[in-house]
């Protein structure tokens, strides 16, 4: 079974982003869910939707978290994903 697809939207020098990062990593995020990191510089419109909220975590099109993570929100998300996943 292929694992979901979470994107993080960040940006360089960003510490929000890196704490971002490390709390997934804490979690271990990876371990279910496939990582994909897309810079919002790199992209106009990206940055325009995403300049004052990043970091932002994405499932299917849906924000799932954004701004300042907070682990026991962060998790409750994951799991809620988890659910919709397995029924």
């Amino acid at each position: 079974m292929e694992r979901p697809t979470l994107v993080l939207y960040t940006k360089p020098n960003c510490p929000l982003c890196e704490e971002a990062k490390k709390l997934l990593e804490e979690i271990g995020a990876a371990k279910h869910f496939q990582l994909i990191e897309k810079d919002i510089t790199q992209d106009d419109a990206l940055y325009e939707k995403y300049g004052l909220m990043i970091p932002v975590l994405e499932w299917q099109g849906e924000i799932i978290q954004y701004g300042n993570f907070v682990k026991k929100s962060l998790i409750f998300c994951l799991n809620r994903v988890n659910s919709a996943i397995n029924g």
